[in-house]
């Protein structure tokens, strides 16, 4: 039978369809495996709900042991409760939970996950309680209903912040049971196909962003990629609408060029596997555009260097056939240097495996070809849902057996707060994977970039902490190394040896940055006090005050501490200036009539500084502060100080040539990091650009309009270079951050008028 593949939703965001080989039937035929290639969940027409019988049918279709009952009462009781509330597209609200539920179906989850999709949001948004949740449909479908649940309707100090803690308690909840995640990620991906409902645009993004940063990389941490590029593309094409466009048009017209290259290289592929004995499905699709931008940002390419446009998939029957298809392929085509990886032998953190290799191929092509089994292939595309179990007194579906999960809670356990944990645990989440090796042999997966800082903090917390060298396929390297995939590492440790706040520098993990930082602030909290302290006697000195630390203390409310030294520490980091308190306790002495206190001095006039505190740690109180030009440091590059007599401190990025000349001069250095913690919403840097574009009408006004498109404002331009048909040009971008800029960057990459863009440095 021949197995096709098309796109069954009509949501404009929705991926690209898959192409796949008409000639399927061998595999399918062959396989001890039922081969089922997930699709998305087919939309009812606008304005028809899913009936209550279909729901029921969908599920006894692959679970015929499922609760019919439980079912019918689930969909009658949502609906029930529900009653005539609207979504902002006009719909019944019961249409919601509805659909959440039936993508569920097409995942083929137990009845449980089903119950639980029709009732996630009726405690949240209607009359029904927990308790009665439990009464009617047993303590399981209870606890899976309380952890979906949103619950938190606390107004914390920021949305930031607010996101922060509703992820933290979404981990808590899915560490008990991995389906309360599979829930949320439907739900989320409802919301998602919606979201042009939504009026607001502002809302809109906010939500696209919530979506890219947290549920498309847990969706893809759960090995749930059909999902995960949902996600992603639908979010894409509200935060970055004209490079997603701009990416979609150019694809558009390497179709047209390529006319039916895909069934061209399908039919090559299968060709030559078949001509050496292999039996092997093949398809071929397109890639997403939000993987193109994104690719295109990681790797600094344009759209033409990139090799895998569209990836070709073979799937065999066996372990053994994989390996023999990739010698086929190997012997038939020229294989490119550098891009081959085998996720068989060292599967992703996800479960995923299979072989990457790229070649010319069949047309002289460059493309990737992935080769991987039956049941590689169905846990490629659905994740942990590949291999549910249905069968009544299953074992629970727990997170903690999964590695990555008990990583971030790991992390949690060590975060000062939700915003640091947020903050690292999008870190973890994001990067790509490098495999090492202990002595042992045994397999630690950790994110490009790690050190053996960030391996020793995989192994355990407590062999991170005692850390003092590493050896690297047996030779002593510096702790701040990049590890290569098939390392073998092994960790020199020292009793009571404490962890270097300098390690967070260039540690990569979520997990070690938030051991180090842990540590670093218990020794950071004692030097902050010490230094808050003189800061604070200083400033009673100055206005003719005794020093009083017991007015001190009844002032400490005031500013949100708990005690005397709470109010140091706030003085000493920088985040409390030392002129507040100090006024708070003289109106203390004042109204409690301590004159007894006041030194005779003779008082004269000063002008106080109201200049805003600048966003560093590690400066030196009371010296004047620049930003270097040659190098433009902004939020996001790593820094250093450096100290000019009569001009103050001027702030560098770590890779500026300008710092080779104080190389000689090491005490005027000074380690500086920006603080995170400050609110620098208002506060703009200038980021210059060199670009290379096209002569022709209209490529300025299209780089302004990407420019201020996406947030940034032109402060000044200049041209360096004219040809006939190329400009060279420096572009001076007022933005927030490194990532701000980065994002242009990438928008500009993506534009055809635009040849190349870089980072101006010197």
């Amino acid at each position: 039978m021949a197995t096709t593949r098309t796109a069954q939703q009509t949501d404009p965001a929705a991926p690209a369809p898959e192409t796949v080989a008409a000639d399927a039937a061998p595999i399918a035929a062959h396989s001890r495996l039922e081969f089922r290639v997930h699709t998305s969940h087919t939309k009812p027409a606008p304005g028809r709900i899913i009936r209550q019988f279909e729901l029921v049918e969908r599920v006894k279709a692959y679970d015929p042991g499922a609760d019919e009952d439980a079912l019918n009462r689930a969909y009658v009781f949502s609906m029930k409760v529900h009653g005539s509330q609207l979504r902002e597209s006009g719909d019944p609200y019961f249409s919601h939970p509805l659909e959440v539920a039936a993508i569920l179906t097409d995942y083929r989850l137990d009845a449980s996950s089903i119950i639980t999709a029709l009732l996630h949001d009726t405690v949240e948004d209607t009359v029904a309680t927990l308790e009665e949740i439990e009464a009617l449909f047993g303590a399981e479908i209870a606890g899976l209903v309380d952890g979906v649940t949103k619950l938190s309707r606390i107004e914390l100090q920021s949305s930031h912040t607010k996101q922060a803690e509703n992820f933290r308690k979404l981990l808590l909840a899915m560490s008990e049971d991995l389906r309360v995640l599979l829930v949320k990620l439907a739900d989320r991906l409802h919301n998602m196909r919606t979201l042009h409902h939504v009026k607001k645009p502002e809302k809109r993004v906010r939500i696209a962003h919530e979506t890219m940063e947290i549920y498309a990389p847990l969706a893809e941490r759960i090995g749930m990629h059909d999902m995960k590029d949902e996600l992603e593309d639908m979010a894409f094409a509200q935060i970055h609408t004209e490079a997603r466009d701009s990416i979609l048009r150019r694809l558009e017209y390497l179709r047209e060029e390529g006319g039916d290259l895909i069934p061209q290289v399908n039919e090559g592929l299968k060709r030559t596997l078949a001509e050496e004995g292999v039996d092997a499905w093949v398809s071929g699709r397109e890639k997403q555009p939000y993987s193109v931008w994104r690719k295109m940002q990681r790797k600094n390419l344009s759209f033409e260097q990139m090799s895998d446009i569209v990836a070709f998939r073979v799937v065999v029957h066996d372990l053994d056939e994989c390996y023999r298809a990739l010698g086929v392929i190997h012997r038939s085509y020229r294989v490119v240097p550098g891009l081959f990886k085998d996720y068989i032998s060292t599967p992703k953190q996800n479960g995923y495996r299979s072989i990457h290799t790229v070649v010319i191929g069949p047309l002289k092509q460059r493309i990737e070809v992935q080769i991987r089994t039956v049941e590689m292939h169905d846990v490629a595309e659905n994740g942990v849902a590949a291999h549910w179990e249905y069968k009544t007194g299953a074992p629970r579906t727990d997170g903690p057996r999964y590695r990555w999960l008990r990583e971030l809670l790991d992390i949690l356990d060590h975060a000062s707060g939700p915003e640091e944990f947020l903050e690292h645990t999008k870190l973890e989440m994001f990067q790509d994977q490098v495999f090492c090796f202990t002595p042992k042999g045994d397999l630690i997966s950790l994110p490009q970039g790690s050190t053996p800082v960030d391996f020793a903090y995989a192994i355990h917390s407590e062999v991170g902490d005692a850390t003092v060298g590493a050896k690297v396929n047996g030779r002593l390297v510096p702790l701040r190394t990049q590890l290569q995939n098939g390392d073998q590492i092994e960790i020199v440790t020292a009793e009571a040896h404490a962890p270097s706040p300098t390690w967070e520098t260039f540690a990569v993990t979520g997990k070690a940055k938030a051991r180090i930082r842990r540590y670093a602030r218990g020794q950071q909290r004692e030097q902050y006090a010490s230094l808050g302290k003189s800061i604070l006697e200083k400033q009673f000195r100055q206005e003719g005050y005794e020093f009083d630390e017991t007015a001190l203390a009844s002032v400490i409310e005031q500013f949100a501490c708990d005690e005397v030294e709470d109010l140091y520490i706030r003085i000493g980091d920088g985040r409390l200036p030392a002129k507040d308190p100090f006024k708070a306790a003289v109106e203390t002495i004042r109204s409690e009539s301590r004159w007894s206190n006041i030194v005779p001095i003779r008082w004269a006039k000063r002008q106080l500084e109201r200049d805003e505190p600048i966003p560093i740690r590690g400066l030196i109180p009371g010296m004047a502060v620049h930003y270097a030009g040659c190098c433009t440091p902004m939020p996001g590059d790593r820094i250093v100080g450096i100290v000019s007599p009569g001009k103050g401190i001027t702030i560098h990025t770590i890779d500026c040539e300008s710092l080779e000349s104080f190389a000689a001069t090491p005490e005027r250095w000074i380690d500086v990091t920006w603080d995170k913690d400050r609110d620098g919403a208002d506060e703009t840097y200038t980021g210059r650009l060199n670009v290379l574009v096209e002569n022709r009408p209209g490529s300025l006004g299209t780089i302004a309009t990407i420019i201020g498109g996406n947030g940034g404002n032109i402060s000044n331009l200049r041209f360096t270079n004219r040809q006939a048909d190329l400009f060279e040009m420096t572009i001076d971008v007022e933005v927030q951050d490194l990532k701000h800029l980065t994002n242009i960057v990438a928008a500009l990459r993506a534009a055809r008028e635009v040849s190349t863009v870089e980072r101006a440095r010197g």
